[in-house]
């Protein structure tokens, strides 16, 4: 009995230790970041009328949401050819997938967006190899461009796509696939009328994951873009530290929370989140 107590003891505060931690460290300074929105620097809804009718914030949105749509398209192709490879590929295949998942992991973002201006710059290894090879004659410009943005984010949103992509195609019977080429479908029939719909449950789970985190990317934007590729995130921290323009930088940072917050309903609403971890 005394056995039985001390487990419900236990349950009981890991039940409760959550919420207690969300209240005073979460939920508080995002009431006061929403009081900011409404009352600086006076009360009234100005902050978000500008939000929707000023020109720059709308061109910063729609070019975060540009490249957030592309990282999410590359991202998912890319994690789906990792996840297929890992989950059907021979044992070899199987370890050189997951060290190209994992050693990402591994590395700081910082580390990563200053390997790749490396890589990526006027002098830098990319340009080197193209111009030593002859394909180019004048070195590219690379780094604080979109392309440098995308290429830094989609380098790290691949391993976050390939979980749920990976734990869906584990739950896919091979006797179904087996039982198609049987019937005589080609490779291309089988894997587009029977693989691909079964797996669309953890196409939608990456596609939203990828999207969700890549608007509030802030390092990679900043250090790959120079201050040239202005996403969100960084464009909240302009408001806030440079222009102190705090109850503006409070509303966008209330508009990209609810725009998170849609998102994140509608992945629980049409993936059951228990069919992901199986």
């Amino acid at each position: 009995m005394g056995s039985v107590r001390q487990t419900q003891v236990l349950q009981t505060v890991l039940l409760w230790t959550l919420p207690v931690l969300v209240l005073p460290f979460y939920i508080a300074p995002l009431l006061g970041v929403f009081e900011w929105s409404l009352s600086r620097p006076e009360p009234g809804l100005q902050n978000y009328v500008r939000l929707v009718t000023d020109g720059d914030v709308i061109a910063v949105l729609l070019r975060t949401f540009r490249i957030c749509l592309l990282v999410t398209l590359i991202s998912v192709l890319c994690a789906y050819l990792l996840a297929y490879h890992w989950v059907f590929g021979s044992p070899a295949r199987r370890l050189i997938m997951e060290i190209c998942i994992f050693i990402p992991f591994w590395i700081s973002v910082l580390i990563r967006a200053f390997g790749w201006i490396v890589l990526l710059r006027t002098k830098g290894v990319a340009n080197d190899i193209l111009l030593f090879s002859g394909v180019i004659s004048d070195p590219l410009y690379l780094v604080r461009t979109e392309f440098s943005v995308v290429l830094g984010m989609v380098h790290f949103m691949v391993p976050f796509a390939v979980f749920p992509l990976a734990s869906v195609m584990r739950q896919i019977d091979p006797k179904i696939l087996l039982a198609s080429r049987g019937m005589g479908a080609s490779a291309s029939f089988t894997f587009f009328n029977a693989f691909l719909p079964l797996t669309l449950a953890g196409i939608v789970a990456a596609i939203i994951i990828v999207f969700v985190f890549s608007l509030g990317f802030f390092i990679t934007p900043a250090v790959l873009g120079g201050g040239k590729i202005v996403m969100i995130a960084e464009y909240i921290y302009i408001q806030m530290f440079q222009t102190t323009n705090w109850g503006f930088g409070a509303a966008l940072s209330v508009g990209l929370l609810a725009i998170v917050a849609i998102l994140s309903a509608l992945l629980f609403r049409v993936i059951r989140p228990e069919r992901l971890v199986r």
